[in-house]
């Protein structure tokens, strides 16, 4: 990589600008020199040679796009000059061979998780409280108020204000003055410092507006996605509201949950049985109240990496990102993978393009065939819509360099590493194997890190070139720069930063080394990702409609 542009990959035609380049700016690529015929952004690509119209775009070594207009070498490759292509690919995988990177560095290491009766290991331990219509998310939220904040956990505002101290006061004659002098204002760290349960991480409140209306099968996806929350490493068990009459009935939830092997508690309320709305919430408060104490007696523990269930996600990309964060993530995940640990690739929209190669991986050919089915059917499900994967780049990936779908799959899809497929999975199907495995999630960012935490994922990292607050409810999501600017930016948000990539400080190498050595730290409860100290708690289920 040059200090001011790259070719990613030998068969490239097209040059990333790592710099803002001037016009006239001679350039050298594989022996030949070129001279830039405009200004070429920074993140923005640059012809190796003369296109026609019709000739074929690569990048990442694979097919990103086809000229529309005839491009001259060194001019800039924009929207107006070529459109989204990708290549065709076969229902049948080729023999494929991996070569496991060097684990050495983290052989014998472990992380200090919660220990679970199935035998998976949280990073948290949380208890939720679900409704199973969005006709219930009032009585969620008055249990959030009357639980969240009395036991010391998170509080939507920046403090607490402590109005039972100056009621105290009153009570026991106060003056003036005392009132005056009595603190009662609480930070967010001092209201954790007083957490009655030191060994549960929260409540979680997961309201939603499905559950009933739409088509049955969008409750049925929902107490799918539901069941893997309750089984999901990072809880403890749940409190779950219905109203009575709503599409996704208990008897779905049970089922689901029973399918899903659940070993765990799980309370039910149903308001139309109830006596009264009061009835209700006490009953609620008090089945919550006794989880909870029963969830504290679970203490942190050494687990073996192979516990790890890494999601590997990506949004507000830009046109580093498949140059530093998204395989440096992969470099991670391929780590992970040789130790017995299993990384989660998903947003299958964002593998258009790279089909082939992901098939290839696939362990055994019915996978291969599932992948293949998935992505040809979501693809024609966009077309019948009059849509397509190609209208997957948002303004702000193009504004950054990533101007076709294509260009924007084959650096997402790098986050996936190169190691074998295991497994194959739809929309809130169980994560069980270890090694890589494929799930089917849209690219919509909150709706994909729902889906990869309602399988089984106990850790995610989120690669950006742009910027996301995005997190999960029972996740840790961990936020991964693929520039230095963005870092400095949104440190507050940030957690890792793999801009040093592009300057050259760090390899891929290196910098995946890094990135698994602060999940450990995560998964350890020793370093909170950024998402879980701001309280970012995004929960959008899918309901399976076009979602690119």
């Amino acid at each position: 990589m040059s200090a001011n542009y790259a070719q990613i990959d030998p068969i490239d035609n097209l040059i990333v600008a790592i710099d803002n380049l001037p016009q006239g700016l001679k350039t050298v690529v594989n022996g030949e020199e070129i001279i830039l015929k405009e200004n070429i952004k920074s993140k923005h690509k640059f012809a190796v040679k003369d296109f026609a119209v019709g000739d074929e775009i690569f990048m990442y070594g694979v097919l990103v796009g086809k000229a529309v207009l005839p491009i001259q070498q060194g001019e800039a490759i924009t929207t107006e000059n070529i459109k989204h292509a990708s290549a065709d690919f076969n229902d049948s995988n080729e023999k494929f061979v991996w070569t496991a990177p060097d684990t050495s560095n983290f052989e014998g290491r472990t992380f200090n998780g919660y220990h679970r009766e199935d035998g998976s290991v949280g990073t948290g331990n949380y208890w939720l409280v679900i409704p199973l219509t969005f006709c219930e998310n009032r009585n969620i939220d008055v249990l959030e108020g009357a639980l969240s904040e009395k036991l010391g956990y998170e509080t939507k505002k920046d403090f607490a204000v402590d109005t039972d101290a100056l009621i105290a006061q009153y009570k026991a004659g106060a003056s003036n003055d005392d009132i005056y002098n009595t603190p009662i204002i609480a930070t967010k760290e001092e209201i954790s410092k007083n957490r009655l349960f030191k060994n549960v991480d929260g409540i979680k409140f997961l309201k939603h507006d499905g559950g009933c209306g739409g088509i049955r099968q969008d409750s049925e996806v929902l107490c799918n996605l539901l069941a893997g929350y309750i089984t999901n490493p990072n809880v403890a068990g749940a409190t779950i509201f219905s109203l009575g009459c709503q599409n996704a009935q208990i008897e779905m939830l049970e089922k689901a949950l029973e399918a899903k092997s659940n070993t765990k508690p799980v309370h039910f309320l149903e308001q139309q049985k109830s006596s009264s709305e009061r009835a209700l919430i006490e009953e609620a408060v008090k089945h919550t109240f006794v989880g909870l104490m029963e969830a504290n007696k679970i203490e942190r523990k050494p687990a073996p990496l192979s516990k790890l269930v890494l999601g590997l996600e990506c949004g507000g990309s830009d046109g580093f990102s498949g140059i530093s964060a998204n395989p440096s993530l992969g470099y991670a995940a391929d780590l992970l993978a040789a130790l017995g640990g299993s990384p989660v690739l998903s947003e299958f929209p964002e593998l258009n393009g790279v089909e082939q190669n992901i098939i290839n991986r696939c362990v055994n050919e019915d996978d291969a065939k599932k992948f293949s089915s998935i992505m040809r059917s979501y693809s024609a499900a966009a077309v019948a819509v009059g849509s397509g994967f190609e209208a997957n780049p948002s303004p702000g990936n193009i504004k950054d360099g990533l101007i076709t779908d294509a260009m924007k799959s084959a650096g997402a899809a790098k986050k996936g590493g190169t190691s074998p497929v295991v497994e194959v999975l739809d929309y809130a199907e169980k994560i069980t194997k270890p090694g890589l495995n494929l799930l089917c999630t849209p690219g919509n960012d909150v709706e994909s890190t729902t889906g990869l935490a309602g399988s089984g994922c106990n850790v995610i990292v989120f690669t950006t070139g742009l910027g996301t607050p995005t997190g999960n409810p029972i996740t840790p999501v961990l936020k991964m720069s693929s520039n230095t600017e963005l870092y400095e930016k949104m440190n507050d948000i940030i957690d890792i930063n793999a801009g040093t990539v592009i300057t050259g400080e760090d390899t891929i190498q290196t910098m995946g080394e890094k990135v698994l050595d602060h999940v450990i730290r995560v998964a350890s409860g020793e370093t909170p990702s950024k998402a879980v100290v701001k309280g970012h708690n995004d929960f959008i289920p899918w309901k399976r409609g076009i979602s690119l």
